[in-house]
C-alpha cells in the first residue's frame, strides 16, 4: 500500500512540474510575441538612409554564359 501511495505521489510531483514548466513557456511566448508585435520592420528609415538595392536589367545571354554565371556565383 506504501509503495502505491508513493507512486501516486511521484506521479502527481511530475504532472505538477510539468503543468508548471508549460504554463511558464506559455506565457514566455507570450511575452515575446507582445513584444514584437508593435515592432514596425517596414516603417521608412530615419536620417540619411541610402537605397542600396538597383534593378538589373535581364540581358540575353546564352545558355552557357548562364550556366558559368551559376557555377560562378550560385544562383
Amino acid at each position: 500500500m506504501k509503495n502505491i501511495m508513493e507512486t501516486c505521489y511521484n506521479t502527481f510531483k511530475v504532472f505538477i512540474l510539468f503543468t508548471g514548466c508549460t504554463v511558464l513557456f506559455y506565457y514566455g511566448i507570450m511575452w515575446v510575441n507582445q513584444e514584437y508585435q508593435n515592432y514596425h520592420r517596414y516603417d521608412e528609415p530615419e536620417g540619411a538612409a541610402v537605397k542600396v538595392t538597383k534593378m538589373i536589367e535581364e540581358k540575353d545571354e546564352s545558355w552557357i554564359q548562364r550556366l558559368l554565371f551559376f557555377y560562378h556565383y550560385g544562383e
